[in-house]
């Protein structure tokens, strides 16, 4: 009986599970760090907020994707044209190598934290060859398997949170009422931490990965290629899927900033600019152990390893799907090589061109901090533009957007847009007094 009810019950984990996992990659835990760091429990009423907005944004892309058995820039184009779905698809190849490059440079950084003086030349190239040949000689889905216990060192802060004991009347008060600031540096924390949460890469393997879920059932012949009949059971258990997976990645994001918060900001500590000091926040957890931070670095590295591991095929994919759909061409990580050759080579190209970046002089940490405000600003676009289809009855029938779907969804796009003109406006403004 217990059996039978865990059974059922793991059904409920597919895409919305994984897409969460990797919504906190290397970029996500050097942002929520830098805000704990710099804001101290200031910064934590981000988490409750962003959660039912990254949600229902993510439940659009899923509901997209497992009714029409397409992924979104198939979709897009359908509804408007190629001359719209190709800036949205060079926006998100530009964004996604970006983020590649910072990926590969915080794992490489980290390694570097357990093995001083290692060749980092010699890690990035390990690390771009294993992903590279990882996705397309393994199974995309035993790869993930693997990963996910790489990634369970992110419980390191969920158990350091706990063990720093801070004040639980101010902590539970500084997540649920906002602190805003209005300055430059807050701005950009603003736009940053919703583009590493709400990240465009997410739209569209959410929803390619929606449609992938179609093709393993036989429900269509191939992505794109047929329209699948799903129950309403199976929209419930694809949102609860997605509401899983980003309240995990929300929880993570939670836990992050308060262990930055009780740890560096405390101590003075509130820029972060290499991974040793992004590493210090983790020393409480092994501070009574011998070379306590050492272990601290440790399982810091495995953390941003792991991550790092299970997002850049994520990110690389993504960019994939979107390409090889706008072009007509075939796709999936689930075929062989030989059965979709460019959607692989958009794979291979988009990860080496991610690791050229890394010999551009710039610094990992600082990269993805960068990182998350490019992909804040490329989603403001992205998001109006999944609204429009999750609309559309034509596309979606009787499973369009509810009332509060819509809300949730044009607030996110306005907060957004908003946050970004602020940036800009007192971005240019501190030049001005500076000049």
């Amino acid at each position: 009986m217990l059996k039978h009810k865990l059974k059922k019950f793991l059904k409920i984990f597919g895409p919305g599970i994984v897409t969460g996992a990797s919504d906190d990659d290397p970029s996500g835990i050097a942002t929520y760090t830098q805000a704990g760091a710099q804001y101290g429990t200031g910064a934590l009423w981000f988490s409750l907020f962003l959660y039912p907005l990254a949600a229902t944004v993510q439940e659009m892309c899923g509901r997209i994707g497992i009714l029409t058995g397409s992924g979104l820039a198939g979709i897009i184009k359908k509804k408007y044209s190629k001359k719209t779905v190709f800036p949205i698809i060079t926006l998100l190849l530009v964004a996604n190598t970006i983020n590649i490059g910072a990926d590969i440079g915080a794992m490489s950084a980290s390694v570097d934290l357990i093995f001083p003086g290692f060749p980092i030349l010699l890690v990035t190239l390990l690390f771009t060859t294993t992903i590279i040949l990882s996705e397309i000689l393994i199974p995309y889905q035993k790869y993930i398997r693997i990963l996910k216990y790489l990634t369970l060192s992110l419980l390191a802060y969920f158990i350091t949170a706990l063990i720093i004991g801070e004040n639980w009347q101010e902590v539970l008060s500084a997540s649920i009422i906002p602190h805003i600031e209005f300055t430059p540096a807050f701005a950009m924390m603003f736009v940053a931490l919703f583009g590493t949460t709400i990240s465009p890469y997410l739209f569209f393997w959410q929803t390619s990965e929606e449609a992938e879920e179609d093709v393993s059932k036989n429900k269509i012949k191939d992505i794109g290629k047929g329209k699948p009949h799903i129950t309403k059971k199976e929209i419930k258990m694809m949102r609860m899927d997605v509401l899983l997976g980003m309240g995990f990645a929300q929880m993570t994001m939670w836990f992050i900033i308060m262990t930055a918060a009780g740890t560096l900001h405390t101590s003075g500590i509130s820029d972060i600019v290499t991974a040793d000091q992004a590493a210090k926040a983790l020393e409480p957890l092994v501070q009574t152990f011998p070379n306590s931070g050492q272990i601290a670095k440790t399982i810091f590295a495995l953390g941003v390893i792991g991550t790092g591991m299970l997002a850049i095929p994520i990110l690389s994919g993504s960019s994939a799907y979107a390409i090889s759909e706008g072009l007509g061409w075939k796709q999936g990580l689930s075929k062989k090589f030989k059965e979709a050759k460019s959607f692989y080579l958009i794979v291979a190209s988009s990860t080496v061109v991610g690791l050229w970046i890394n010999f551009m002089g710039l610094d990992p940490i600082r990269a993805l901090y960068y990182t998350a405000i490019i992909n804040g600003i490329i989603s403001f676009p992205l998001l109006i533009a999944v609204i429009k289809v999750a609309n559309d009855k034509k596309i979606l029938h009787t499973n369009t957007n509810s009332r509060l779907s819509n809300f949730l969804g044009y607030v996110t796009v306005a907060i957004i847009g908003f946050s970004i003109i602020i940036m800009i406006f007192t971005w240019v403004d501190s030049i001005k007094i500076w000049n």
